[in-house]
């Protein structure tokens, strides 16, 4: 009894509860005609799709700078890389690689003024973050159309000029990780093993980087600006290689999320991303003001696999094609659960 209690405390009500329910809705697919096989793959690919996206909330809450709303501005940056990869006829390993590293740069330097801004405005950096991941998406919804690309897979075709809205990178870096070591049973089953090493590898460099010396530092800017000041730590310095780090994931994380997928979704496409992310590290057990690796696949798991079963599930109960509305109930509900819960925490 003392160990299910000491088990409760630690993994939190809100958790056991969606986890519960996640595990319901598994027993009783089979029973409404869902495959539990397939239903399985689309969690562990959603996992991979999304994972490093909702590990890049990690730095900035932990420098104390809340939740990174902002987070479409590391997600343009990945579109630019992803697009210039394209441009210049980039495939395969070569192509995914060099749109990271194309992006990189231009994560950092956009991390670098999201971070410069958000010193100046200490107290509320969650709803400048909202401000600038919003006006990030209108600016660029702008510059889709007028940036001087000329690869007939991505422009208008009756044009000649601006992007398409959704580009296809078949034939370019799609699947280039989910088929990597793809280990398939049956016809129904497959772990993208590419893309879970994949996002083993960036939890691995977010947990070394949190083990050395700045990571320490702005764990501890995070925990007591006035201690880590009085010791000599930078906390202006800290908060922004926190943000630069944060926009960074963001721009890679949404580079696997569309090798995965198989699209680049331009202009308003980035809007719907971050919300998302901040509910799933939520759910994990994360605050505004604490958040670890633990909380990110935690959370991770329940909010894709509550999105991935309950559509589906529902749909085969009522035998009805209401899969989206479903998703976009669930997914608002638990977008909403998770803000309200870290505002309350927050007070």
């Amino acid at each position: 009894m003392l160990r299910l209690r000491q088990f409760i405390d630690r993994a939190g009500w809100p958790r056991i509860i969606i986890g519960l329910v996640l595990l319901s809705l598994f027993v009783v697919a089979p029973s409404v005609g869902v495959r539990i096989d397939a239903s399985l793959m689309d969690t562990i690919i959603r996992f991979g799709m999304n994972g490093v996206m909702v590990l890049a909330m990690i730095p900035m809450v932990q420098a104390g700078c809340g939740l990174n709303f902002g987070l479409p501005l590391g997600i343009i940056a990945g579109l630019l890389g992803a697009t210039m990869s394209i441009e210049l006829g980039l495939t395969g390993v070569a192509g995914f690689a060099g749109a990271i590293g194309m992006a990189i740069p231009l994560a950092c330097l956009f991390g670098w003024g999201y971070g410069v801004l958000l010193n100046h405005v200490k107290g509320d950096e969650m709803m400048i973050a909202t401000y600038v991941g919003f006006s990030s998406v209108s600016f660029m919804s702008i510059m889709w159309m007028v940036l001087p690309y000329h690869s007939p897979t991505m422009i208008w075709g009756y044009s000649g000029q601006g992007l398409r809205t959704t580009i296809s990178v078949d034939g370019f870096w799609s699947k280039i990780l989910d088929n990597f070591l793809a280990i398939r049973i049956g016809p129904n089953f497959m772990i993208p093993t590419g893309t879970i090493l994949f996002f083993a590898l960036m939890a691995w460099l977010m947990w070394a980087f949190f083990h050395t010396k700045t990571g320490t530092a702005m764990t501890a800017v995070g925990s007591n600006p006035d201690y880590a000041r009085a010791s000599g730590i930078s906390v202006d310095r800290m908060r922004t290689t926190s943000v630069i780090l944060s926009t960074v994931y963001g721009a890679i994380g949404i580079l696997l999320y569309e090798q995965s997928y198989g699209f680049i979704s331009l202009y308003n496409g980035p809007f719907f991303m971050a919300l998302p992310a901040v509910a799933a590290v939520l759910i994990g057990g994360a605050s505004v003001n604490k958040a670890n690796i633990t909380n990110v696949v935690i959370g991770t798991i329940l909010f894709q696999g509550i999105l991935t079963m309950t559509p589906s599930v529902i749909n085969a109960a009522i035998h009805t094609d209401a899969a989206e509305v479903v998703r976009l109930i669930v997914s608002n509900g638990m977008i909403v659960y998770a803000l309200t819960r870290a505002t309350r925490k927050s007070r």
